[in-house]
């Protein structure tokens, strides 16, 4: 079973429009393959007027541990060079041994920290 939420990633859609549309709460991949195969009218006419320059989901990946989540993309968000979980330090970052400052933003997901040059 996939929640309303998963079906919204799959379907590329925010998750208020999968509700507003009558996506259930929870569905079978064989439901959602149903909706993928055959959009109903109100999904066809989302994906015609996407312009493609604004992402619906992103998926965020730790750089260090792996934790993988996908988000909602804020427009403060910054073009990172690493992900890390705001546990970890930014020197276990792959590539920190390079000697690049890094400038830290918080808030990146649920528990991101981007690490961007500085």
């Amino acid at each position: 079973m996939l929640s309303r939420r998963d079906a919204a990633v799959r379907l590329d859609i925010p998750l208020e429009m999968a509700a507003r549309h009558g996506i259930p709460p929870r569905l079978s991949d064989a439901e959602l393959a149903a909706i993928e195969q055959d959009p109903p009218p109100w999904l066809a006419q989302s994906r015609a007027n996407r312009t493609g320059d604004t992402k619906v989901w992103v998926h965020l990946e730790c750089a260090v541990c792996g934790f993988a989540e996908d988000a909602r993309p804020k427009k403060w968000w910054p073009d990172w060079d690493a992900l890390v979980c705001d546990h970890h330090a930014p020197h276990e970052a792959p590539g920190s041994a390079s000697g690049r400052p890094w400038s830290e933003v918080a808030g990146v997901g649920s528990r991101f920290v981007a690490l961007v040059d500085a």
